[in-house]
């Protein structure tokens, strides 16, 4: 092999191994960042087009996100829920860590195109418009898991997704474990601890934990002291036997 040939391989692969190396440590950093977006690949090219693709590349994720965004609530207005998703999924893919964007679409697929679908007029058969609102369920419970995944530092994305099983699922377990999850962080508003005892209190199986957590929110004073609370808290106390002597609460009807 001529010398001018070896020197252009070896400059080939000394670019190759850096450029790896350096792709490498992005994706590490990424990791880092709870960034788990989907690549910028040929599917997303087809669906925003080549200048929008280009401009992504170029480090202007954002400004693509918020047009595909503006172009989504066009959508909304003309009820395309399928189109909707798919702009839905290339926001999210674009600016992951934009809680907004995921807490968004999901209330739009497991909320607004959810009721759309079981009042369908152009649907006459009751089982299809049921599959269609369940299809949008899940669509619903995928962008706030995938959302999650992308910010596990952030309570938003729990609460909502606690929110969905409650509402939409009627799972008050899974329900209670994403309240709970929301909880756990500093800066989460102090209902969530309430609320996830609420959905503990509403999942067989799991009185005797319900009670105890209702009855430690009872015991930190009269701001916890809300009509739900005493509600659920009276009602495990009489399903679990609680002796009168030991209740904490005794309803006014019964005193």
């Amino acid at each position: 092999m001529k010398k001018p040939m070896v020197a252009a391989v070896a400059i080939i692969a000394l670019f190759g191994a850096a450029k790896f190396n350096f792709e490498q440590h992005l994706a590490e950093e990424h990791r880092a960042a709870y960034f788990h977006g989907a690549k910028l690949n040929l599917n997303m090219r087809q669906q925003i087009g080549q200048i929008g693709f280009l401009a992504a590349l170029s480090g202007f994720r954002s400004v693509v996100a918020d047009y595909l965004w503006v172009e989504a609530h066009i959508i909304w207005e003309r009820v395309e829920w399928g189109r909707m998703a798919l702009l839905f999924n290339n926001v999210t893919a674009l600016e992951p860590r934009n809680v907004m964007f995921w807490d968004m679409s999901a209330w739009f697929m497991g909320y607004n195109a959810s009721n759309f679908a079981i009042r369908n007029p152009k649907e006459p058969r009751l089982a299809l418009r049921i599959k269609a609102q369940r299809e949008y369920f899940k669509m619903a419970e995928d962008f706030l898991l995938r959302g999650i995944e992308n910010n596990p530092d952030r309570y938003k994305l729990y609460e909502d997704l606690a929110t969905l099983y409650k509402e939409k699922f009627d799972d008050h377990y899974k329900a209670f474990e994403y309240y709970d999850k929301a909880a756990q962080f500093p800066d989460s508003p102090s209902y969530e601890k309430r609320f996830a005892a609420y959905q503990l209190s509403y999942s067989p199986g799991h009185e005797q934990e319900a009670y105890e957590r209702l009855v430690k929110l009872y015991k930190t004073g009269e701001n916890e002291w809300l009509p739900t609370l005493l509600e659920r808290l009276n009602f495990l106390q009489e399903k679990l036997n609680v002796p009168s002597g030991q209740r904490v609460y005794t309803p006014p009807s019964q005193k």
